[in-house]
């Protein structure tokens, strides 16, 4: 169990005894532990729990080779888990053959964006004429009022350029997206936790999350919204580790080699242009690029990396760790998110800006030229800097006012439960028609659900108990990073819970809630120095509540996938009144 053993090391961002305030101490009643001290560069940069190929050996591999294998595993794991999940994402990509849900919407988006640098209006009737025509159909050139920046249609769009107009093109790179967003978890999980084992947990989680599995096969911008997100956040945890480690290398040692605390250093210190962090402003404008929600993820973010940069100061002597921070971190910080995000945003509007400005270009394109061409601002901006900035006031007046009711709305209160969720696609082939059982006696189901897997999501519900806990009264930077995650991409739907929202809103934080059970997993099978019965005990527990989590998805599999079941099989797998 060595791989989990830096799982409950808590002592990462604390700062030196003579540093800690009073409040700490009175937080002990509530399980508060402040932790042993130890060598300064092991709590900027802790080391990675080293794997025993104790467990390869007793399964009859040469010694030599077993070390290979843990050598190799904090890659070698996480790829085997991606593989996985690529086997399930890419398995029958192209069922069912139809339009489902809103791809009615993004994938003939994405068509037009990719080919005229627009989106344009579509014939109603168009949807089976593209099925039945391999996707060889005219694109109109009439423009079209959409409400969502272009940057997950033109990942849509890519998929079908490269394997054409169909539910297979339109799919491919949602799926890809979300592989490879499980191979980033993996690697994130591995960072945070010290443990490869805990990171692959936490991957292999996302790969049997239904909610997860649906949209990675679905044509829709909020699985491309979710990995742009994770990057991000993997982008900044990179940075994390790579300002600390250049701020320990800054640190004297004493003449035992071990590295103490230095206030002059860690108040001064550069610690340089982190590309990581311009990495995660990139990420951050393409994730506000795809839907306007990830601006809500670009400010958690941005507090949560200039905090650890405070923390990173703390540990290392600072006695005005903030005040350094705004000398030395801010200014950079600030360059690195904000400017890059926005630019990035308006970039991904090129081929709009680029169409004609004499009405037949993209939608509101010659509004600067015709309606708003008595603008106060006109001498100031250009054409088509005005006629986006009305474009966008409008789709934002759009958003806010959305109130038309829908069969699938729900409410945020309700997510965490799975209380609502979307069906994507419903059927009801008879008997030996679209895969239903001739012997299946009544009429069969086919439907896409887009459901969490119950067992994942309801346990996660006490992961993020234990999160909470683990940050408020532990301080444990990896809690408050797996709870900032939850909360950007959670909390702000809130704000608008008269508006029309859905349940599948939440695969944003997929990512984050995998964390927190896999760091829930990781308390269950207990903190260093644990008894070998407190050991096998927590291994037995945290075993059988994964093994339950896969039965779970394996059992809802059916209404992921479009498969035609008996119907009382599916009435079977509507445990709550509200799926149906």
């Amino acid at each position: 169990m060595t791989s989990t053993a830096s799982s409950t090391d808590t002592r990462h961002d604390q700062a030196p005894p003579d540093q800690r305030p009073a409040w700490q101490q009175r937080l002990r009643r509530f399980g508060y532990s402040a932790g042993a001290r130890t060598d300064v560069r092991d709590r900027l940069v802790p080391p990675y729990a080293e794997p025993s190929p104790r467990l390869w050996t007793a399964l009859g591999i040469p010694h030599t080779l077993a070390t290979r294998i843990v050598r190799w595993s904090g890659w070698g794991g996480p790829l085997l888990v991606t593989l996985f999940a690529g086997v399930l994402r890419f398995w029958n990509l192209g069922n069912p053959k139809a339009v489902i849900f809103d791809e009615t919407y993004y994938a003939k988006d994405a068509w037009a964006l990719v080919h005229r640098g627009f989106e344009v209006n579509w014939d109603k009737n168009v949807n089976d004429l593209v099925l039945s025509s391999g996707g060889n159909v005219p694109i109109p050139t009439d423009a079209a009022y959409v409400v969502h920046p272009p940057v997950g249609k033109y990942v849509i769009g890519l998929g079908e350029l490269m394997f054409g107009f169909d539910p297979f093109g339109w799919r491919f790179m949602t799926a890809l997206l979300g592989t490879l967003s499980v191979l980033l978890l993996c690697r994130i999980g591995r960072r945070i936790f010290r443990s490869t084992f805990l990171g692959c947990l936490a991957g292999a989680l996302m790969a049997v999350d239904g909610l997860h599995f649906v949209m990675s096969r679905t044509a829709l911008l909020d699985g491309v919204l979710m990995f742009f997100v994770l990057a991000a956040f993997g982008a900044l945890v990179v940075d994390r580790d790579r300002a600390r480690a250049r701020l320990a290398a800054a640190l004297p040692a004493d003449p035992d080699g071990r590295v103490r605390p230095n206030a002059h250093i860690a108040d001064t210190a550069r610690l340089g242009w982190r590309p990581w962090r311009w990495t995660a402003g990139l990420m951050l404008g393409l994730a506000i690029g795809t839907k306007w929600n990830g601006l809500y993820v670009l400010v958690a973010f941005g507090l949560l990396t200039v905090l650890w940069d405070v923390g990173t100061r703390k540990v290392a002597g600072a006695r005005h760790p903030y005040v350094a921070v705004l000398k030395y971190d801010l200014g950079l910080a600030f360059l690195a998110t904000v400017p890059v995000a926005a630019v990035t945003y308006f970039a991904s509007w090129i081929g709009w800006i680029l169409s004609p400005s004499d009405g037949t270009g993209g939608y509101y394109r010659n509004w600067a030229a015709t309606d708003g061409k008595d603008s106060a601002w006109s001498w100031l901006m250009p054409d088509w800097w005005r006629s986006l900035w009305h474009y966008e006031s409008q789709v934002y007046e759009f958003h806010v006012n959305l109130h038309s009711p829908h069969t699938y709305q729900s409410n945020p209160w309700s997510w965490l439960v799975l209380g609502r969720p979307v069906s994507y696609f419903y059927e009801s082939p008879a008997p030996g028609a679209d895969g239903c059982p001739v012997d299946a006696g009544d009429k069969c189901a086919r439907e896409v659900l887009a459901l969490g897997t119950p067992m994942l999501w309801w346990v996660g519900c006490f992961a993020l108990l234990y999160v909470l806990w683990r940050w408020f009264f532990r301080r444990d930077w990896r809690a408050g990073a797996i709870a900032c995650g939850i909360a950007a991409g959670y909390l702000p739907w809130f704000l608008y819970q008269e508006r029309t929202i859905f349940l599948f809103y939440a695969v944003v934080f997929v990512p984050f809630l995998c964390l927190a059970l896999a760091m829930l997993v990781g308390a269950l099978v207990g903190p260093p120095g644990s008894s070998d019965t407190r050991r096998v005990a927590g291994a037995t527990g945290a075993g059988v509540l994964v093994l339950l989590i896969a039965w779970n998805f394996i059992y809802f599999w059916p209404i992921y996938t479009g498969r035609a079941i008996p119907i009382d099989d599916w009435r079977s797998r509507m445990w709550l009144d509200t799926w149906v």
